[in-house]
């Protein structure tokens, strides 16, 4: 399972393929680089719009009278001379290194320049209470699809109905994802206006961790006694993918993480987007703890973006996408750390699914305003409904066995129970919807005349 941390030291370790470049004769290489013009669009093609490793790049055509281990030893070359520091250090010695890909400028513009977040089509449309809405869902999918990406084995709409409906966790993948749900939250409303210490890494790990795994285990770093590994499900075979550094390493560098978070060095500036993507990896790479460090890496994503103003992140599970290809995910780790220590695969492969996620959340609203239009049609011209109250038409509407609780709805929709029971009962007036109890709650669902008014009947 990607991204699970383990004791299990029986595993065999993944291990790249990799070509003998000792026995490719250099000059013979220099010999064949006449055609500028043909290396560079060679070059091109193999670092964007995706960055190969060797694995792919033998299987792809070469420049004239190039073998594919030469082509490839032209690659690294390049690579090397192009790429700067990261200040990740390797347990080793060396720094991680990396190259800013041309594609990656003109998404980093679009993004800063959506003041108001206007980098979302369709957005101006839509009510504030419905902005708050989507960031609500944000958050929710976030928490699901980061626990997932761990090891929670809930299927989403189970762990959905757990939160909106506020009932206790039945067991532990449950109470992970309630966890992160309740970090998210946290690090939006309180955590994002400090600065990040070694207590606030505890305190998030504390959260994260909650009821999930010893308390002793809680708020401390992990030691070299713990025996802990990271494993992940290459293809059939389960894996040792990365055995993190010592306690020792990762007391020193868990504070120079601290110290780049919080930019001490402000003489090097780099883009928030950037810096939070190698955050994300730095943290990942030490694995400080003895679980939970991939959700607290992508909470620190997170928690880096909001406190730089990023807000319109809050729209975009990125996990949710990063779900949905968890061996590339895992691979970006494999082959930032065994290539030569080149973390462009990992910032390559994040920035394309932060694009990935944007383009679902346009493709969502877009979506969404379509079924307002279709509520439209069929409501009387005299009856004013919100966009709030027409999400929840259209939801209920969806499945005869769907239904919303005032609870539920005051969740999803970020509002006061207050204003989430006006809505409802607003419903129930005109005969949209209709509320019968069940047990401690009064279920609301949509009625015949909603079903047979979408319907067409």
């Amino acid at each position: 399972m990607t991204d699970m941390t383990s004791k299990n030291l029986t595993l065999p370790y993944f291990k790249l393929d990799k070509p003998d470049l000792k026995r490719v004769d250099r000059g013979k290489i220099f010999g064949k680089t006449e055609n500028i013009a043909e290396l560079a669009q060679f070059l091109q093609r193999r670092n964007e719009p995706q960055y190969l490793y060797w694995d792919e790049v033998k299987h792809k055509e070469t420049p004239h009278g190039f073998t594919s281990e030469e082509a490839w030893f032209f690659i690294k070359q390049f690579r090397t001379i192009v790429s700067r520091d990261t200040p990740i250090k390797s347990e080793k010695g060396d720094y991680f290194k990396w190259i800013r890909l041309s594609y990656v400028d003109e998404f980093l513009h679009k993004i800063d320049v959506s003041s108001g977040g206007q980098v979302f089509t369709s957005m101006d449309v839509l009510s504030d209470s419905n902005k708050q809405k989507f960031i609500s869902r944000g958050i929710l999918e976030e928490a699901i699809a980061s626990s997932q990406l761990e090891g929670a084995h809930t299927t989403r709409q189970a762990a959905k109905k757990m939160i909106v409906e506020k009932r206790e966790p039945r067991n532990k993948d449950e109470q992970m994802i309630l966890n992160n749900y309740n970090t998210i939250f946290k690090i939006d409303e309180v955590y994002k206006n400090q600065p990040l210490s070694k207590e606030l890494l505890f305190e998030l790990h504390r959260m994260l961790t909650e009821k999930t795994i010893k308390r002793e285990e809680q708020g401390r770093l992990r030691k070299n006694s713990d025996g802990i590994v990271v494993q992940d499900q290459i293809g059939s075979q389960e894996y040792i993918t990365h055995i993190p550094p010592a306690e020792k390493f990762v007391k020193e560098e868990i504070e120079k993480l601290i110290d780049y978070a919080n930019d001490a060095d402000d003489n090097k500036f780099l883009h928030p987007i950037i810096k939070a993507i190698f955050l994300h990896f730095w943290f990942g790479y030490l694995h400080p703890f003895t679980d939970g460090n991939g959700r607290l890496a992508r909470s620190l994503f997170y928690w880096y973006l909001l406190r730089k103003n990023y807000w319109t992140f809050m729209y975009l599970p990125i996990s949710l996408t990063i779900k949905k290809a968890p061996i590339q995910y895992a691979m970006a780790y494999i082959y930032s750390e065994q290539d030569a220590y080149d973390a462009t695969y990992f910032f390559d492969f994040h920035i394309r699914k932060i694009m990935q996620a944007l383009n679902d959340f346009n493709e969502y609203v877009v979506r969404k305003i379509s079924e307002n239009k279709e509520i439209d049609k069929i409501i009387s011209t005299n009856l004013y409904l919100t966009d709030r109250q027409k999400h929840l038409l259209h939801y209920l509407a969806s499945d005869s066995n769907t239904h919303t609780t005032v609870t539920s709805h005051a969740i999803l929709s970020s509002i006061s129970r207050q204003t989430a029971a006006k809505d409802i009962k607003e419903l129930e007036k005109v005969g949209l919807v209709l509320g019968e109890r069940e047990g401690k709650y009064i279920k609301y669902r949509a009625t015949k005349k909603l079903l047979e008014a979408l319907s067409g009947n």
